[in-house]
């Protein structure tokens, strides 16, 4: 889980135009601190919904692909004369997951110095003349040989095979935080850097269909953007596409004043070959970033650093959109388990100080006998190990922690955020 410094908060990478603050009515809860005692149940902030739909919960039921989408891919992959075809995916899967980031020419350097030096410590003189080949020799057995991959069309379909679901549930998880955190927020165009089979179009769709006019995808491969489309055609070269208003390209706008209201990279940054072709791509996708940026790798540490990585460069980074100078914060960081593990950052513009306050779960609940362990990520970026009673911190509380999940926010701020009269409230001795 990622973690801020100063000012900086645990939020998703996007940008907001409007001023999004949280209910009174969801302020006034307990703080798992010492010191607090319970939750001020006078607060209703769970209206008139059960505990296990507390405002908190974010996570998704199982997710399923649009039939459509489904129907379509099927009539590919009984289409194809590839043989097998299931041998195919499982091998790609694996390489997929066991991929590691390709080493920078600084640590190869750095490497190369450490062998020679060690070489050289127990080499006689008379054999100099092979250290060369000694260090070269030891580099390549020990050293991660990263290759860019090459999507052909029969790569495109394994690819599809592989990771269709997988990825539409992944980025359907980024955009139900946003939809479920800011209902108000209705996005008219969107841009995916790296499309591959257009399953972020297809999300976004099911997401917000309704609001959106305009689908920019983006992917170097002209077979990946051929099935894309062919997906979007029922599995076909002809006909209507499911979704209108979808563009595909092989290269980003160029213009910097062409921005959209989400941009998403989704299993996309561990495909460019080197930290700073990541930096030059992050930076022009934040440019083009109106109000969200969606980035989301495997549930790897691969995955992991390569988010934090970005993460790191957008907060702390000087650039600036000509058309948005507004900094940048994390909406929402989440390491989600499931059969389809991954890892995302959404990262929006405005001022964190009016996102949700709420620290967000970033283990496994763990449920024991009247107490519940949770594992948090406050907003301030410290991690806290919270043991939850419901005689310390109230039945209400208690019952919201124990039907949370990881990646939920747990409804309760410091007291430091309590509003003047709750805080006299919670200061006031016992009577």
């Amino acid at each position: 889980m990622a973690t801020g410094r100063g000012s900086r908060y645990l939020l998703t990478i996007g940008r907001w135009r409007r001023s999004f603050g949280i209910a009174p009515q969801f302020r006034a809860l307990a703080a798992l601190v010492p010191g607090v005692s319970h939750v001020d149940n006078k607060s209703d902030f769970l209206g008139k919904r059960p505990h296990r739909r507390h405002p908190g919960i974010l996570q998704l039921s199982c997710v399923r692909l649009p039939q459509a989408l489904a129907e379509a891919a099927q009539l590919l992959l009984l289409g194809s004369a590839m043989p097998n075809m299931e041998k195919q995916v499982q091998a790609l899967t694996n390489y997929l997951w066991s991929r590691h980031l390709p080493v920078e020419p600084e640590e190869l350097q750095r490497r190369a110095v450490l062998l020679e030096k060690k070489i050289l410590e127990n080499a006689d003189s008379c054999q100099t003349e092979k250290h060369h080949e000694e260090i070269l020799h030891a580099l390549r057995r020990t050293t991660y040989h990263w290759q860019e991959l090459s999507y052909s069309e029969g790569l495109s379909l394994v690819y599809m095979a592989a990771r269709l679901d997988g990825g539409f549930a992944a980025v359907s998880r980024a955009f139900h935080e946003i939809q479920a955190r800011l209902p108000e927020f209705q996005p008219q165009t969107l841009m995916d850097f790296g499309s591959g089979t257009g399953s972020v179009t297809w999300a976004a769709h099911s997401t917000w269909g309704q609001s959106l006019r305009e689908y920019m995808c983006v992917d170097s491969s002209a077979a990946m953007l051929e099935l894309a489309e062919k997906l979007l055609k029922g599995g076909s070269g002809s006909g209507m596409p499911c979704v209108p208003g979808v563009f595909f390209r092989q290269f980003l706008p160029v213009s910097p004043k062409v921005q959209f209201d989400v941009v998403v990279a989704a299993f996309s940054l561990s495909e460019l070959p080197s930290k700073a072709d990541r930096t030059d791509v992050v930076q022009t996708l934040w440019r083009k970033t109106g109000h969200f940026l969606v980035l989301i790798e495997n549930g790897t540490k691969a995955g992991h650093s390569l988010l934090m990585d970005a993460r790191d460069l957008v907060l702390n980074g000087k650039e600036k959109s000509p058309l948005d100078p507004r900094p940048g914060f994390v909406f929402a960081p989440n390491k989600k388990p499931k059969e389809e593990k991954f890892s995302l950052v959404i990262l929006a513009r405005g001022s964190p100080e009016k996102a949700n306050r709420w620290p967000r779960i970033t283990q496994p609940v763990l449920k024991r006998p009247r107490h519940v362990h949770c594992h948090l990520c406050c907003p301030d970026g410290h991690m806290q190990h919270a043991v939850i009673t419901a005689r310390r911190h109230g039945r209400d509380l208690y019952r919201c922690a124990r039907v949370s999940s990881w990646g939920d926010l747990l409804p309760v701020i410091t007291p430091l955020e309590l509003p003047p009269s709750a805080q006299d409230a919670q200061d006031a001795p016992e009577s």
